[in-house]
């Protein structure tokens, strides 16, 4: 257990500001959620830092020369009700496998204050379940535009798309189809690459 995991076992009903974050150590992978805090380890897999790199390369190809930025984990995403609030006012900072931000505004020294544009998850054993439920209503909660959720086994990415302030019914792609994002109009995946 990572040395931080134990002190915030030991304070297990406390809740964490971005404030607090700020002074974990660099060594260790944190997220916190709504004020609780998640140990990001073990690193994630081959497979999964593989996929990773073949979807971020495709992006970040796609808005070279862009207004859109793209990112990769760790980098850190506050999320917010409001760009005024404190450090400490901050309950929830994320680090998702990839980001891409369109509006410069919420790009500053430490990452993303507010919601990406797109967010990709990829699944792995220990971050499955809350990819796919936590993270879900937290991405939607704030706005997130598109969440991709991939799935490195199963060979399949789920998208869902902001209508209005919910999420619609997710786009189902297997590894035979073109991936067209709403959020970033123009970008295709051919998704038998990412899986070649």
């Amino acid at each position: 257990m990572a040395p931080l995991a134990k002190i915030l076992n030991e304070k297990s009903d406390e809740k964490f500001s971005y404030a607090d974050y700020l002074y974990w150590p660099d060594d260790e992978r944190w997220e916190i959620i709504e004020g609780v805090a998640y140990d990001m380890s073990p690193a994630p897999a081959r497979e999964h830092q593989r996929l990773s790199a073949i979807i971020f390369a495709k992006i970040y190809n796609f808005v070279s020369g862009k207004e859109c930025e793209v990112y990769f984990a760790p980098f850190d995403v506050r999320l917010t009700s409001s760009q005024d609030e404190a450090d400490e006012e901050i309950e929830t900072v994320v680090q998702p496998d990839i980001v891409v931000i369109c509006d410069q505004n919420k790009l500053d020294k430490r990452g993303c204050l507010g919601a990406p544009d797109i967010t990709v998850e990829i699944l792995s054993p220990s971050t499955s379940y809350k990819d796919q439920t936590e993270k879900l209503l937290l991405y939607e909660k704030h706005g997130v535009k598109e969440y991709w959720i991939v799935n490195p086994d199963a060979k399949y990415v789920m998208i869902y798309h902001l209508e209005g302030v919910k999420y619609g019914k997710p786009e189902y792609l297997t590894e035979n189809d073109i991936l067209k994002s709403r959020a970033l109009e123009g970008l295709k995946i051919d998704l038998s690459e990412v899986w070649a």
